[in-house]
């Protein structure tokens, strides 16, 4: 029986203030709770990059900066991600787009869901991702969590919200299912084809 497919869960935001830490742990529980896939926290704040810099991407040539290549060591050796996607000012977070950036190979042939937040749900922040995705030779699922509007400010602590997703589980659940089942199925798809 094939191995199942190991997916990154990556903390794009970055900032000490942050709201990513509860559905990044709320996420992470939905997909343990699943025998089919494995998953494993990636922080962005346990990955200072530098501002990308190289003379092209690792596509064309070795990055030649250590945090570069460590982040690509990294990254490659899960078979899928999902972002957890906080949208700044309608995109995504400086810090994402950078870490994106500091790759290309490792990406490659690999598919990615995400759980986005903000008053809008992460709406534009998420399709920016997807074109920079597919740039990146990545699959984006079509399925994703988006938090917004009253559900994201009943449970965003800054806004007096309870901090707790469980408040809006039964509105957000169905889309977590759908974007689990995605990344899971283009993993073992994606998996086999490289092999």
């Amino acid at each position: 029986m094939a191995s199942k497919p190991k997916i990154a869960i990556i903390v794009s935001s970055t900032r000490p203030t942050r709201f990513a830490d509860v559905p990044t742990a709320w996420i992470k529980a939905q997909a343990e709770a699943r025998s089919d896939i494995e998953v494993e926290i990636v922080d962005l704040r346990d990955h200072p990059l530098p501002f990308f810099a190289e003379m092209a991407s690792n596509a064309w040539m070795p990055s030649q900066d250590p945090a570069a290549v460590a982040w690509q060591k990294k990254i490659g050796a899960f078979d899928g991600y999902i972002f957890v996607v906080a949208e700044y000012n309608r995109s995504i977070t400086a810090a994402l787009k950078n870490a994106l950036d500091q790759a290309y190979v490792e990406w490659a042939r690999k598919p990615f869901g995400t759980i986005g937040y903000g008053s809008m749900g992460a709406a534009n922040a998420i399709g920016h991702l997807q074109n920079i995705g597919v740039e990146l030779q990545m699959v984006p699922t079509r399925n994703n969590v988006r938090i917004g509007g009253s559900d994201f400010f009943k449970v965003h602590s800054g806004f007096g919200g309870s901090g707790n997703l469980a408040d809006i589980e039964a509105v957000i659940s169905p889309a977590a299912k759908a974007m689990l089942d995605d990344v899971v199925w283009w993993a073992n798809a994606t998996k086999a084809a490289r092999g």
